[in-house]
């Protein structure tokens, strides 16, 4: 009979970092204070849309647009993985009818 070889164990999908995470995972979570509360938005308003500036890191003083899940008011600090993605702005309703 031939030999048979060992199987090799695959690399299950959830045992590393993701793509683009290694640097997450290097810096540590950046302070913004909450300025404006802008709207709700998700698919079931779920989110709170604010805009927060940046207190510290390389991009102190900058402000930015961030979805927030859970209860969220003005001055709340929040603490940020990243500070580079900016969320999308929330769309404008458009009102069909005798108003439009």
């Amino acid at each position: 009979m031939g030999q048979q070889k060992p199987k090799e164990a695959k690399a299950s999908s959830g045992a590393g970092p993701t793509k683009g995470s290694e640097k997450l995972i290097a810096q540590e979570a950046v302070a913004a204070v909450v300025e404006a509360i802008l709207g709700r938005t998700g698919t079931r308003g779920e989110l709170s849309q604010v805009k927060c500036r940046i207190l510290k890191g390389k991009n102190a003083g900058k402000q930015l647009r961030r979805n927030v899940r859970g209860p969220v008011v003005k001055r709340d600090i929040l603490m940020l993985r990243e500070t580079e993605i900016e969320a999308r702005r929330i769309m404008k309703r458009i009102n069909k009818g005798n108003q439009s």
